[in-house]
């Protein structure tokens, strides 16, 4: 009897923790459970192939919103070439509407509910040893003599008898590790499926530090929690954290998904010396509209919020994601402006523009029709319109969402946007006027090269009235060589020969290596950029004036 676990995933570089926790606690079946992980960019046939030479007994595939249309086609056809297996699913995706899974696809056999961890152990059993019915197992959804009969969901267990399922890094390099302390949410946000479970859980503190060290011993590069808010309980992660300080390594990162407004004194006090790039922390805002915010029943205090996350950025050593979601109810184009301004000025290293998802199982779903939310009927289910915002306003929002990926979140143009911004209505208006720059001139549907970015910036800025090209192209020039020491100069760059003699000079008084680069602006400064000595948060070269050493203009 094999028992083939399969997880079909966005990235190479993700990794399925779902599967693995179902594999670690069915033990007494380990012989029998062979896990095995793809991606959705692989070829569907490579994928049928090698499942195929699997030869499993019984297959059961986790399905979400990034694979359930890749899914369904692959095991329609594995059904085909493997006509006596036995098909299962589980997953978010399959879990709120099971029957109309099963009815759309007759060839699996069942649908596993939810929290699956002791639902898979008994439905192994039943295989393998024939030792539980069907009809006893809770947590199933499955067909029998034409029937379908619904179990109900399964009540949830303590999370702490999950074993630890990274016994063995070796399957694991360069993927991200994922890890548990906490499953559930406080909060009930009408967008998430973590609200359905209102039952929120802890994993055994001492349990999670062993579990830690075992990162922090194997010098893992990140681990990302994937507790759906880390900081609702402050001992829970008081205890995480002063730990995590106190075992440092000097290179693992760990990620965290927390509601800024919660914390409190004693946390920030923690944050507030901890190794740059120890801990990174994703906070999702969605909107400042107040009337938004109650709609989607979410907690928030966005006064609070911002002074925390003004006094985390003064500590700079921590790196924040901030999230905003389009499309939720009340939020019209301008509210939406509003709301990308209010955090834009708080200056995270990543504000994600995100569009709304209408989950399955969601009260957003039900609540759709009351919205006018209309959305596309494949996954991921993104909003096309609602009430308040049409499609044309989507289209317009999603051209923001790309330059704001290109041009903020890159991290690549920190001095050129720093001087620029002023010249704009607000911050809104500079991404949403450059991405109209770039439909315009057909920009938006081909690929550029970082250099090209560059360029097209500048062009886009010498439409813009009182913006000083010559001050633009030095701005340009520090963001370029902060990354790094370019072999070949910008076509906006700076003739440097008339110094070339006194720069190597200098070089060779002081010893500078080939590695460094010194660059002469417009208005006469004199930088030096150390790649030897980068920013521990930005990666960035550390940079030196040295003006008043080398004057040869």
């Amino acid at each position: 009897m094999k028992i083939l676990l399969v997880a079909c995933n966005a990235k190479y570089i993700h990794s399925n923790l779902a599967v693995y926790d179902l594999k670690s606690y069915a033990e007494e079946y380990e012989k029998q459970v062979v896990l095995k992980e793809y991606t959705i960019n692989q070829p569907k046939d490579d994928i049928l192939r090698d499942i195929y030479l699997e030869a499993p007994d019984v297959l059961c595939v986790s399905c979400y919103i990034w694979n359930i249309t890749f899914v369904k086609e692959l095991m329609r056809d594995l059904a085909k070439i493997l006509p006596d297996t036995v098909f299962w699913a589980g997953g978010p995706e399959v879990s709120f509407d099971a029957e109309t899974f099963l009815v759309e696809n007759p060839h699996f056999t069942g649908v596993m509910l939810g929290e699956g961890e002791e639902t898979f152990r008994e439905l192994a059993g039943h295989y393998v040893e024939n030792i539980t019915k069907l009809t006893e197992i809770k947590g199933i959804v499955f067909r029998n003599n034409g029937e379908i009969h619904n179990n109900g969901w399964r009540e949830i267990m303590d999370l702490s008898r999950v074993p630890f399922v990274y016994k063995d890094l070796e399957d694991f390099q360069n993927r991200i590790i994922y890890y548990e302390s906490s499953r559930g949410c406080p909060f009930a946000c009408s967008y998430c499926l973590s609200s359905v479970d209102k039952k929120l859980r802890f994993r055994d503190l001492e349990l999670v530090k062993r579990e830690l060290q075992f990162f922090i011993d194997n010098k893992v590069p990140q681990v990302k929690f994937v507790d759906r808010t880390f900081n609702c309980k402050h001992d829970h992660a008081v205890s995480i954290w002063k730990y995590i300080k106190e075992h440092d390594n000097g290179i693992t990162n760990f990620h965290f998904e927390i509601s800024a407004d919660l914390l409190n004194e004693e946390e920030l006090e923690l944050m507030s010396d901890m190794r740059p790039g120890l801990i990174q922390l994703e906070i999702g805002v969605q909107s400042t509209n107040p009337q938004t915010i109650k709609a989607i029943r979410r907690t928030m205090n966005f006064e609070k919020l911002a002074g925390i996350v003004n006094r985390i950025h003064s500590f700079g050593n921590i790196h924040q994601h901030l999230d905003l979601i389009a499309g939720l109810p009340y939020e019209d184009y301008n509210s939406f402006r509003k709301s990308f301004n209010d955090v834009y000025a708080l200056k995270p290293q990543q504000l994600q523009l995100g569009f709304l998802k209408v989950l399955k199982g969601s009260f957003m779903k039900e609540m759709s029709e009351e919205y006018g939310i209309v959305h596309k009927e494949q996954e991921p289910y993104e909003v096309l319109s609602t009430r308040w915002l049409s499609y044309r306003d989507v289209l317009k929002l999603k051209t923001v969402e790309n330059m704001v990926e290109i041009y903020y979140n890159s991290g690549q143009f920190q001095n050129t946007l720093k001087y620029v911004e002023g010249f704009f209505e607000d911050s809104f208006s500079l991404y949403e006027r450059l991405g109209e720059f770039y439909e315009t001139k057909g920009y938006s549907s081909v690929s550029h090269t970082r250099m090209r970015r560059y360029e097209i910036l500048l062009e886009f800025l010498r439409t813009v009235e009182g913006v000083s090209e010559e001050t633009v192209s030095d701005r340009m020039i520090c963001d370029l060589y902060l990354r790094e020491n370019l072999k070949s100069r910008p076509s906006f760059a700076r003739d440097q020969k008339s110094c070339e003699k006194a720069v190597w000079e200098y070089r060779r008084m002081n010893k500078i290596p080939k590695t460094a680069h010194i660059e002469i602006l417009a208005d006469n400064r004199v930088l030096l950029f150390d790649y030897t000595n980068r920013d521990r948060l930005t990666n960035n070269a550390s940079v030196t004036d040295i003006s008043k050493e080398l004057e040869c203009l």
